[in-house]
């Protein structure tokens, strides 16, 4: 009876949908375990005659049923004679008012499933009122309707739900973010898309017997759970960090076809890694017997990778073996052993040791050794200078101080004897491991990747970039970046197109943020111009960023002295970790590790525990993160203090004592003010900057007025 009641059920489909895992993580640790347990007894049996079932009398949707989990722990489940869905956990009022204020349908035009919020029940909040008095509507100007000449049906074709529809026609720029935040994702990144300017792909439309659970659309949502171990994976991870969902604007540019280096860019927080890890994936399933580089800058962030990568793909295990992930550094050196011999790299102390010896003699030296060695590493390195004359012509680019040739002359019978050093030693510099490592892969028939994918390509240097244009050689869509150019906060700007790497015309903007709250959003965007450009003319624009969802206003506070910043940020992360904020979802950022201890007092004055990040950057459940803002890329936390943002602090003093001409200063400038805004959007949802007066200048920015003082 057994078997034949287990095979009686096995049609039935379980799936789990992104609200039931949100839900979930909200839920104390305790309360998690007794909510795992009665899934996992649900997919191994949804009739089990132990579960208790009660039907939702209030729902509109005749299908959703509660489970009982504990005394007062509730599950909602949408039931059917073809499936069993997991909608949402709570305590049980909480739990049976969401039951109540939505259904589960079928998109009548797009054929997906949809969990659609009943309008009735939210219509106070998003649908303008019209009740004051005649006179005061014709005083009032009214906002431009921005969806008023478009028809019902392409409304629908974007996934719109068809209650939802009078609301849309009456969405302003005012009302347009709350409207969204009560609409299924396609609808609402459609209609973000539409607001700004966009031209979004309408989908194409199911067939009408075709399973609605398995709509691309709905595929973003609800998940169907193959087997115990597949629902355990999902229950672990937070919806948010599965990477296995893609909206169509960022399919397409995974699985196009491109006949040169591409690159995808957009500001924090719009997808461009899970875009990244997608096409590394689309790549070795495309071409089975390919080898695929997925790639970054530093071992931190291709730990992260990794991780990411490995979630993506934990049901394709031999994908894996094709998929190399490392950082661009540890792939040069083991591919440069493999293929050209021991490496011996100098480091940066030594170099710094040398050029001061080298230095120590000249009476007439008037350079600091700052300017030296950033000379030696961003022009002469980098660029492999060989001689007086590659030295003598070589375009500064992003080390810009006008040197008259007098001055080279010095400069380079330093940088003559350094390198005749480092030859005498057998020591290499990083560039040079890169430099002769491409040179050696020209060489070669077979690379030993077919296809590379770099995420943070911005901080990419001109080393690194050579090795890549060597490896991709001239195979179409053999190289593919994915970046924000402005975040880069460790390289100085050149030309890729000079190194043989020309993106013009393959280059594509995401332009819809998932990560970071409206709020959020647009006051960080206020660091950057509405346009940034790289030196070969590539444009990204900023001005059509849209976030999907609002939050708090971010915060901007000065105080008199170190002691009130750090009182005001402890209480701070108590109240946060109070209104239900889990500890590791919280961090600090400062500008270098002069700062860290000013964050670590407020840490322990909150009373919570933290963990200072490393270069490992591996966070911990139950700790909260404090890090400088470099080891910030690539993270994210629902709420992010960024401390100690001080006059000659940010910028950092010692950087722009460091420059000798103007151009150099607006550089430093430039990365500093990267650096911000790269910690300001690891924020999801709560903000709070401060800093002690006099405050830095950017943060007048910032908030778009002069920033005023507080003084307790």
């Amino acid at each position: 009876m057994m078997e034949n009641k287990s095979s009686s059920h096995s049609k039935v489909g379980f799936i789990i949908a992104d609200t039931f895992t949100t839900s979930l993580a909200k839920l104390t640790g305790e309360e998690q375990k007794q909510v795992k347990t009665t899934a996992f007894d649900l997919q191994m049996n949804p009739a089990n005659p132990g579960m208790s079932f009660h039907k939702v009398d209030k729902a509109k949707d005749p299908n959703f049923w509660s489970v009982r989990v504990s005394r007062d722990i509730r599950m909602i489940v949408h039931k059917t004679e073809s499936s069993l869905l997991l909608c949402y956990v709570d305590h049980h009022d909480k739990a049976y008012q969401w039951a109540e204020r939505r259904k589960v349908e079928t998109h009548p035009k797009t054929g997906a499933a949809q969990l659609v919020e009943i309008r009735e029940t939210v219509q106070n909040i998003v649908v303008p009122s019209f009740s004051a008095a005649p006179e005061a509507l014709l005083e009032r100007p009214r906002a431009a309707l921005l969806f008023a000449g478009i028809a019902d049906e392409t409304l629908l074709a974007y996934g719109v739900p068809e209650e939802w529809l009078p609301d849309v026609r009456l969405a302003d720029e005012d009302s347009l973010l709350q409207l969204t935040d009560h609409l299924p994702g396609e609808a609402s990144e459609a209609l973000l898309e539409l607001a700004t300017g966009g031209q979004p792909k309408l989908p194409l439309a199911a067939a009408v017997d075709d399973d609605p659970f398995k709509h691309p659309d709905a595929q973003r949502r609800f998940r169907v759970m193959a087997d115990a171990d597949e629902l355990a994976l999902a229950l672990d991870y937070p919806w948010d960090k599965w990477t296995v969902f893609l909206h169509p604007a960022q399919r397409q540019l995974v699985e196009k076809e491109y006949n040169g280096p591409a690159r995808v860019s957009g500001s924090a927080g719009t997808g461009k890694t899970v875009v990244a890890l997608h096409r590394a994936a689309f790549l070795a399933r495309l071409h089975p017997d390919a080898r695929v580089l997925l790639t970054t800058f530093s071992d931190t962030l291709a730990n992260a990778l990794r991780t990411q990568l490995h979630r993506l793909i934990s049901q394709s295990p031999r994908l894996a073996e094709r998929i190399e992930v490392e950082a661009l550094d540890a792939t040069a050196n083991r591919l440069y052993e493999v293929h050209v011999g021991p490496v011996n790299l100098v480091s940066t102390e030594q170099l710094q040791k040398f050029l001061n010896e080298l230095t120590s003699d000249m009476h007439d030296f008037r350079f600091s050794s700052r300017f030296l060695f950033g000379e030696w590493q961003d022009v002469v390195d980098a660029w492999q200078l060989q001689s007086w004359e590659d030295y003598r012509d070589v375009k500064r680019l992003g080390r810009k101080t006008r040197l008259p040739e007098a001055q080279r002359e010095q400069l380079w019978s330093v940088f003559e004897r350094l390198k005749a050093l480092l030859a005498a030693q057998q020591l290499h510099t990083q560039a040079e491991v890169y430099t002769q490592l491409g040179t050696k892969l020209a060489e070669r028939n077979h690379p030993p990747f077919e296809f590379a994918v770099i995420d943070e390509a911005q901080d990419i240097s001109v080393a690194q970039l050579r090795f890549l244009a060597a490896l991709g050689g001239d195979r179409p869509g053999s190289l593919f970046f994915a970046g924000d150019l402005g975040q880069r906060i460790f390289q100085t700007p050149f030309s890729w197109k000079s190194l043989g790497v020309d993106i013009r015309g393959r280059s594509q903007t995401l332009r819809i943020n998932y990560r970071t709250s409206h709020q959020i959003r647009r006051q960080a965007d206020r660091l950057l111009g509405p346009e940034v450009a790289d030196v070969d003319g590539n444009v990204d624009d900023r001005r059509h960023a849209v976030s999907v969802f609002n939050g708090a206003n971010p915060e901007v506070l000065v105080f008199d002295d170190e002691q009130q910043e750090i009182e005001a940020v402890s209480q701070r992360l108590a109240s946060w970790n109070k209104d239900g904020l889990a500890v590791h979802e919280m961090a600090i950022f400062v500008r270098s590790l002069n700062q860290i201890e000013r964050a670590k007092k407020a840490a322990s004055q909150s009373g919570l525990p933290f963990k200072v990040l490393d270069e490992q950057m591996k966070t911990t459940t139950g700790q909260m993160t404090i890090s400088t803002m470099h080891l910030a890329k690539g993270m994210e936390f629902r709420a992010v203090v960024v401390m100690a943002c001080d006059d000659e602090v940010l910028p950092l003093q010692e950087r722009i004592e460091s420059v000798a001409d103007n151009a150099d200063l607006e550089e430093v400038y430039e990365t500093e003010r990267h650096l911000l805004y790269v910690a300001c959007t690891r924020a999801r949802d709560h903000l709070l900057v401060t800093s002690v007066d006099p405050a830095s200048e950017f943060l007048d920015d910032l908030v778009g007025s002069r920033v005023m003082g507080l003084s307790g």
